[in-house]
């Protein structure tokens, strides 16, 4: 019998203490939603966002991207399948709280080694569950994105005003530069390739050309796709320079996915994006590297009031007509209307027909503002790691 096989059986039978436990969540503008306790007890204060992925919910909360923020999960019953080793994107999760309507202390899947719960707990990570999250979405989506704290119930009862003076000190995301909090420290090397059906990771053995991946919270599925279409990579913290980066002998750079606001990272980014820009080095961006590569070029970016965040959203690709499902996590957006003559709008949502690609004429420098790495596709967007490859290989001979 495998270990996670092992494991689901054993947390099918376990009870769960913790539904005993209360928990509240209260809003800046006074709004108290009560349910039960899971994960951390901690108290945790943060922006409060809706994710509306039917799956995914570990890779999703080990996403740096969520750097500041409380999850809503609109798909009612969360922690069915459990967590494991294999399914995470970061290894110290930067997300500030998880709520949820109904949460499952017993997970059924071969792969579980534990539960959410409890990998929760390992993380410092709070959550709530009981809440109607139909009225908390409803609520996001009519007034945009709250301030909130989730805190359980550790013997001493609610100071509900207190809770709502912390939520109201919250400093909220615009101006915050997030990306360099989980950044890496120091440069590193990546080989991992995509996970298999029943083999797991790879490794790549055999590369045939260089990336030098700038973190901004980078999600490791994205260097394991890299890994996968043959790149040697390696990986450099946010602050790094051109000279740090072009040191390396890249064929590609990427400018990664990460938390914040944009222009805050920017303060220190954009210089350095634009030297690269310089350097005519096929250039790729993804999410918040989207969005910097948008302002190195000229553009603006502005916060949105509900944001994107989920693994459902229906782009379209202007250029070729075909309509991608992508997986989105993003506050911010690039405004098209201050894109600068010679930069061309590539994909756009149909959501709200937001901005969600661009590219710089007459230059191998692209970007998308959705995950091409994540598959709700499942794999719609993978052409982009294709594209990226082939510009890279044709620039290392």
């Amino acid at each position: 019998m495998s270990d996670g096989i092992r494991a689901a059986r054993l947390y099918q039978s376990a009870p769960s203490s913790e539904a005993r436990t209360r928990a509240v969540l209260v809003l800046a503008d006074g709004t108290v939603f009560h349910g039960f306790a899971f994960g951390a007890p901690v108290t945790a204060v943060g922006e409060v966002c809706f994710n509306t992925a039917m799956t995914g919910y570990q890779e999703i909360l080990a996403d740096p991207s969520y750097a500041g923020q409380v999850i809503a999960f609109t798909f009612p019953h969360i922690g069915i399948i459990g967590t494991n080793d294999e399914d995470i994107e970061s290894i110290n999760p930067a997300v500030r709280g998880v709520v949820v309507r109904a949460y499952s202390g017993n997970p059924s899947n071969y792969r579980a080694l534990t539960s959410l719960d409890r990998w929760l707990k390992r993380h410092n990570v709070p959550g709530i569950s009981g809440i109607d999250t139909r009225r908390l979405t409803s609520r996001i989506r009519e007034s945009g994105m709250p301030h909130g704290v989730i805190t359980h119930d550790i013997g001493g009862g609610f100071d509900l005003a207190d809770l709502r003076r912390q939520a109201q000190a919250f400093p909220g995301l615009e101006g915050l530069d997030l990306a360099r909090e989980v950044s890496c420290r120091q440069m590193f090397t990546w080989d991992q390739t995509p996970w298999l059906w029943d083999q797991g990771y790879g490794r790549q053995t055999n590369p045939s050309w260089r990336a030098v991946v700038v973190d901004y919270g980078v999600k490791r599925n994205i260097l394991r796709l890299l890994a996968g279409s043959g790149a040697a990579i390696t990986v450099v913290p946010a602050e790094s320079s051109a000279e740090e980066v072009l040191r390396h002998r890249p064929h590609g750079i990427l400018l990664s996915n990460g938390p914040g606001d944009p222009a805050a990272t920017g303060a220190y980014a954009i210089p350095m994006i634009r030297n690269l820009i310089d350097s005519d080095i096929p250039l790729f961006g993804i999410c918040l590297g989207h969005q910097m590569l948008g302002l190195a070029v000229g553009g603006r970016t502005r916060k949105m009031a509900q944001g994107h965040h989920g693994a459902n959203h229906p782009v379209k690709d202007i250029e070729t007509g075909k309509v991608e499902i992508v997986s989105m996590n993003h506050g911010f957006t690039v405004d098209r209307e201050t894109l600068p003559r010679g930069v061309q709008e590539t994909h756009v949502s149909l959501f709200d027909g937001t901005n969600c690609g661009l590219k710089v004429e007459g230059r191998p420098i692209f970007s998308v503002q959705y995950h091409p790495e994540a598959s709700p596709g499942p794999m719609d967007s993978h052409y982009l790691f294709d594209r990226f490859a082939a510009l890279a290989r044709r620039r290392a001979g």
